[in-house]
Order: structure tokens, then sequence, then C-alpha cells
């Protein structure tokens, strides 16, 4: 990469799910094993459109997708629970993070994880994966008014760093996090996981990397 391009950021925000940690491939057949224990079929399709969101968020896409009828309450809550029971087991960190991770340290930019998982799900997971000390602050789905695309997230976790949004730079994967970032005034990189962005998302990003280490480059 250009050596020019480096920049040295206040902050640096990181998404979390598909992201950092490897969770969102392994719920797709989670959801569908939870969903057939109630008798209904949820084909990948809709899983890949609640990436990036917020519990509320999807909730209603599925209750606009299959009516009043969708028991989605009790299908969350049994994916919940083989997600618990698997990511127990272990969650990977995606390629390149730790690497990242210490490059910013070295640089002495502070961290923030802006997620749309719930605050206590979302320390359970970087604890399991043990990366939760490596960030100072969190910003999560369940504390904010507005899920992603919204720039919520991402400016309340600049607001808790102390550092001006576009001082800082964003980490995502999603189309709906980039779309937050860029609402946020934060200068995003993507790293793709499951999804694509439509050309007018990727019209926004600042930079794109094949994998989080890919980003060392960056700053300086």
């Amino acid at each position: 990469m250009d050596e020019t391009a480096k920049f040295r950021p206040a902050g640096a925000i990181f998404d979390m799910d598909g992201l950092m940690l490897d969770t969102e491939r392994p719920i797709i057949p989670l959801w569908q094993k939870a969903a057939q224990s109630f008798g209904w079929d949820v084909p990948q399709e809709m899983k890949l459109r609640a990436i990036g969101r917020n519990g509320d968020d999807i909730r209603a896409m599925f209750m606009a997708e299959y009516g009043s009828n969708f028991p989605y309450e009790g299908i969350r809550q049994e994916l919940n629970r083989l997600t618990s029971e698997q990511f127990e087991k272990g969650i990977p960190c995606k390629p390149g993070l730790r690497a990242l991770l210490d490059h910013l340290a070295f640089l002495g930019v502070p961290l923030a994880v802006a997620t749309s998982t719930g605050r206590d799900r979302a320390l359970w997971k970087l604890r399991i994966a043990g990366i939760l000390d490596r960030f100072a602050v969190f910003a999560c789905g369940d504390e904010v008014r507005q899920g992603k695309p919204a720039p919520d997230v991402f400016l309340l976790a600049a607001q808790r760093l102390g550092k001006p949004p576009s001082a800082c730079v964003g980490f995502e994967d999603s189309p709906a996090g980039l779309q937050g970032l860029c609402a946020a005034g934060i200068r995003s990189v993507f790293v793709k996981d499951l999804l694509e962005p439509p050309p007018e998302v990727l019209a926004a990003v600042w930079r794109r990397c094949g994998d989080l280490g890919e980003a060392v480059e960056l700053f300086g």
C-alpha cells in the first residue's frame, strides 16, 4: 500500500461478529436448527439479511417476513442456547486481528468495540475469544436507540473514547455497519466476511483489505 496513505487515528473502532470473531458463519446453520425445532424453515438468505443488525431490527424483519404467528422469541431463545453451547468451546479470531491490535497499541491508539450485540453477550464473547482486555471502551446494541445502519453505536464508541468521529477509523464487515460508519463521519475499513456490499456502499469506504492483518500497513 502507498506509504503516503498512512495516518495516525485518534481512535480505532471495531465491529465484533464477522469482523474480529468468526461467529457469523457458524450461526447460519444454527438459525435453521432452532427454527426447525419449532416447525419452521428459515432460509440462509434471511440470516444473511440480519447480519450487522441489532436484536430489535432482526425481530422486526422476521415478523414482517413471516407474520404474527412466527415464534420469534422461542426460536431466538433456542438459538442463544445453541450458540452458547458451541461458543463455550471457543471462539476463533479472524486472521490478522491480533497483529492489527498489537500495531495500533504500539502506536498508542485507543481501541473501542461497536457491536449490534447486547453488552452482556458481547463481553462474554470477547472474553472467550481472549481479547476483552485489548479494548478501552465498548458500545453495544442495547445501549443505543437505533441500530446499524444508523450511526448511533459508532458515535457512542467515539464519545466514550473521548475522540471526534472524524479523527477515528472504523473496521466493518457488513453493509449495515459500513453505512453506519459513513453516517457517523468515521473513515471505514472494509474486510469481507459473508457479504459483498452494494456499489453505492463501497463507494463511501475509505479502504478495503483482504484481512485485518493487511490493514496494519494503513497506519503509522
